[in-house]
């Protein structure tokens, strides 16, 4: 499946005790969650951009050792540092959030984009038509194109792909710039990691990582996908 083509779904899979182990339906066993070394710098979450919260020098190693550009991981990084100061038991690693930003636009890379320094992805990274067909969902327009440029279909737009609606209600200012900018990496990373949070419980255990993972996309293959690339970025820990 192609990177942009894969569909960001504004649903939660419901669990209950009567239903069977996730694993026991083809899903992933959920990958070790790493959380990032934090920064031994002052100021809170919420308070400085989220890649002041974490150590900058175990961000250039990391980033080196798992082949991930530097400035996509200082985003998944300080995406994950926030989640783990604001939302402890959510548990989510940072490795998660480089796993599904390498399915959806191979770190914002899909299609010769690139990151800038100041973690604006262009060319914008727009998906495909939500127009029902080649196993598509089919969404109708809900932001009259202002997010996506297409007044007919929603799309997903982004490093993160992110429809509009889902943007419209989990969207953030991760570098506190004062507007929420869906193609900049931080803002991107830090909504799909507090959209992940809220979609799933504890991320180490099997079930909350794929209840998270589900509100990204419903596949079993894209799950596995992004649990093979979360295991894949701590393969020489």
């Amino acid at each position: 499946m192609a990177a942009v083509g894969v569909v960001v779904l504004v649903v939660r899979t419901c669990s209950t005790e009567t239903e069977p182990d996730p694993t026991e339906l083809g899903f992933p066993p959920a990958p070790v969650q790493e959380q990032p070394v934090l920064s031994q710098a002052t100021g809170q979450a919420g308070e400085v951009p989220i890649t002041d919260l974490v150590d900058s020098e175990w961000v250039k190693r990391t980033a080196e050792r798992a082949e991930i550009p530097h400035r996509a991981m200082e985003s998944y990084a300080g995406a994950a540092a926030y989640a783990e100061l604001t939302d402890p038991d959510c548990q989510l690693g940072w490795n998660t959030l480089a796993g599904i930003g390498q399915v959806e636009s191979l770190h914002g890379a899909f299609g010769g984009s690139s990151i800038g320094e100041d973690g604006v992805v262009d060319p914008p990274i727009i998906g495909v038509a939500l127009d029902g067909s080649d196993g598509l969902m089919e969404i109708p327009d809900t932001d009259d194109g202002d997010l996506d440029g297409d007044d007919e279909w929603d799309r997903a737009v982004g490093p993160m792909q992110f429809i509009p609606t889902t943007w419209e209600a989990f969207g953030q200012d991760g570098n506190l710039s004062g507007q929420a900018n869906i193609h900049q990496y931080d803002d991107a990373a830090l909504a799909a990691a507090i959209y992940l949070c809220d979609s799933g419980d504890d991320l180490t255990e099997d079930r909350g990582w794929n209840d998270a993972i589900a509100a990204y996309n419903q596949s079993i293959e894209y799950a596995h996908d992004v649990a093979h690339h979360a295991e894949h970025y701590l393969k020489d820990e």
